[in-house]
């Protein structure tokens, strides 16, 4: 199983992260020792001293493929959820200052705390997908799927180029803005429309 994530996704947040905005997408990958299930806790690790939240729409691959024609692309998908993309950004900077890759800023263990998954038929529209984090009550941030840069559709279409899809593997699809530093006590609530699928305290 994969976990796949597709970076600067929503054109506000690139801006607040003072990076262009990608003519196409941008994808990385966590080991599956990142997720965090059943709404367990997540430990701060010692290693970085600014841990960010990236609340993030997750979609479940449901089958097979490989250089997926994007009209196509629907039928390898139909369950969604929300994830967390927590990054190390103090790592991540000094890894691109001096241009290296930067897998520890975001594949580390625990990095990637993820919902149940629900139907996409279940949703109002498959197409408007509201969703948000709240840190300690206080909503941090917003997003809907149509206002992100590489739709659905697009974003496994051009990741199965590269990479062959197989059932369970998940795509973070983009954060959008508003990411920022979590700390021990914090508890985080993430909504689909306006349901909580997923609530976990910072340790």
């Amino acid at each position: 199983m994969k976990i796949i994530c597709i970076g600067r996704n929503y054109a506000n947040h690139a801006k607040e992260m003072n990076s262009a905005v990608p003519e196409e997408p941008v994808f990385f990958m966590k080991p599956e020792t990142a997720l965090i299930k059943n709404n367990q806790p997540f430990y701060l690790p010692d290693f970085s001293k600014e841990i960010h939240h990236e609340v993030e729409l997750v979609l479940k691959i449901s089958k097979n493929g490989k250089n997926i024609d994007e009209k196509f692309a629907h039928k390898y998908y139909s369950e969604i959820g929300i994830g967390i993309d927590f990054t190390a950004r103090d790592l991540q900077k000094k890894c691109k200052e001096k241009g290296l890759p930067w897998e520890i800023a975001k594949a580390f263990d625990g990095s990637a705390p993820i919902s149940e998954f629900m139907p996409l038929s279940k949703l109002k529209s498959s197409e408007k997908i509201n969703f948000h984090l709240d840190i300690n009550n206080k909503t941090v941030q917003k997003g809907n799927s149509t206002d992100l840069i590489f739709s659905f559709n697009k974003v496994v279409s051009y990741v199965s180029k590269f990479v062959t899809l197989k059932t369970g593997d998940l795509i973070f699809t983009g954060t959008p803005e508003g990411v920022g530093a979590v700390s021990i006590g914090d508890v985080l609530d993430a909504y689909l429309e306006n349901e909580k699928i997923l609530s976990f305290e910072i340790k």
